[in-house]
C-alpha cells in the first residue's frame, strides 16, 4: 500500500495564508514565496526558506513575524485612477442617484459614504476623495466620508502618511495634482508629493481582514470598492466575502469589482448593471 505524502512546510504555510487572508497560493507559487520571504530568512539567520517556515509554523519566531510575512505575501498593486471608468460612473450616475434616494423618513441623503475595502497604500481612496470633492465643489449640497481598509499594516501606514512618488501622479489630471497635492523643498520630500490636509481629513484608514466573520463598518455604505482582490480567493471564500460586504451596503448601494472578477460575483440581493458594477436591491 502506498503511503500518502506528508505535507511539506511550504504546503502548511500556504494553507495558513489561505485560512488567515483568503489568498490561495498554488504550488506553482513556491518560487514567489521563496523570493518574498528571502529577507525574513536572512534576518532570522536561517539557511533556507524551509528552515524558516519550520520555525514560523512552530511558533519559534517573534510574535509579530507572521504579521510581517502577511505584509510580504499580500499583493499591493495600486495606482491613482486605476480603472478610471468606475470613477466616471461614480460622479456622473451613482452620486446623483444616491443623493436623490430617499430613506424611510422621506429625507434625501446628504452624506455619501464610500468604502475602499482593499485600499493598499491609499491611491484608490484618495482618488475617490478627489472626484467626490470636485463634485461637492460643483454641487455644494452634500458631504462625504471615505473609509479605506487593508490587511497590511505597512500599507495602511503609507496610506495615512499620504506621501507618493511624483511618478505615481502621472495618471492624475494636472489640475487635480495642483489642487490636491503639496510639494516641498525639504530633502526628505525630493521627488515626492503629499495629499493636502483637507483631503486627508476626508479619508480614514483602518486595519481589516476580509476573512474575519464580521466587519466593524457602517451598514449604510453607498459604494464599496473591492477591485482585483476576489481573484486571489477560492470560490467558497469569494461567496462569503461578497455576502458580508452586501450586508454593509445601503439599499440601492453599489459594489464595484475588477474586470477579472465580474463573473464571480453572485448574490441574491445584487443585480449586475454593468460588467463590473453591481447594485443592491432596495429594501
Amino acid at each position: 500500500m502506498q503511503m500518502a505524502d506528508h505535507p511539506t512546510h511550504s504546503d502548511r504555510f500556504r494553507d495558513l495564508i489561505r485560512s488567515l487572508t483568503g489568498i490561495s497560493l498554488p504550488p506553482s507559487k513556491v518560487m514567489m514565496i521563496d523570493q518574498r520571504l528571502r529577507r525574513r530568512v536572512l534576518a532570522a539567520g536561517l539557511p533556507s526558506t524551509e528552515a524558516y517556515l519550520e520555525k514560523l509554523l512552530g511558533g519559534a519566531l517573534p510574535d509579530d513575524e507572521l504579521r510581517q510575512v502577511i505584509d510580504l505575501i499580500t499583493t499591493n498593486t495600486t495606482s491613482f485612477f486605476r480603472e478610471a471608468d468606475h470613477f466616471d460612473q461614480l460622479v456622473r450616475t451613482i452620486l446623483p442617484e444616491r443623493l436623490g434616494h430617499r430613506g424611510a423618513g422621506g429625507a434625501a441623503r446628504r452624506r455619501f459614504k464610500l468604502w475602499s475595502a482593499a485600499s493598499s497604500e491609499g491611491a484608490e481612496a484618495y482618488t475617490a476623495a478627489m472626484v467626490l470633492e470636485e463634485a461637492r465643489r460643483r454641487r455644494g449640497d452634500f458631504d462625504f466620508a471615505i473609509l479605506g481598509t487593508d490587511i497590511s499594516q505597512r500599507m495602511l501606514e503609507r496610506a495615512v502618511a499620504a506621501v507618493y512618488a511624483n511618478e505615481q501622479l502621472s495618471t492624475v489630471p494636472r489640475d487635480l495634482v495642483a489642487r490636491y497635492f503639496l510639494h516641498s523643498s525639504a530633502p526628505s520630500m525630493a521627488g515626492k508629493s503629499r495629499v493636502v490636509p483637507e483631503l486627508r481629513a476626508r479619508v480614514r484608514f483602518r486595519h481589516l481582514n476580509l476573512m474575519d466573520a464580521s466587519y466593524p463598518v457602517d451598514r449604510d455604505v453607498d459604494v464599496i470598492l473591492l477591485r482585483n482582490v476576489l481573484i486571489y480567493f477560492d470560490a467558497g471564500d469569494k461567496e462569503k466575502v461578497v455576502d458580508r460586504l452586501v450586508g454593509h451596503l445601503a439599499p440601492g448601494g453599489y459594489l464595484m469589482v475588477g474586470h477579472a472578477e465580474s463573473m464571480v460575483v453572485r448574490h441574491a440581493l445584487l443585480r449586475q448593471i454593468r460588467p463590473t458594477i453591481f447594485q443592491k436591491g432596495d429594501a
